[in-house]
């Protein structure tokens, strides 16, 4: 079963800057992706956002959630 895992984006405000979740992750399911981008223009830090890209390699270690400095990451198993 896959889990869901949701970022809440107003918790996790720095994303380019942290990158904690990225770091730990023993799958590498998270990316940093820009939410804007302008052409000619060089995206600034705060319009990135953590995806979970890879949410199927997910092996529930929790890793994410307990590095994560602002408790931004939930994951939920099955119809919990």
């Amino acid at each position: 079963m896959i889990p869901q895992i949701e970022i809440d984006k107003n918790k996790c405000a720095t994303p380019y800057e942290c990158k904690k979740c990225l770091q730990i992750c023993p799958q590498a399911i998270f990316a940093v992706a820009p939410t804007k981008v302008e052409r000619f223009k060089e995206t600034a830090p705060e319009d990135y956002e953590v995806q979970a890209v890879f949410k199927d390699k997910c092996v529930l270690c929790m890793d994410c959630i307990k590095v994560c400095p602002t408790g931004a990451i939930k994951i939920k198993v099955g119809g919990s």
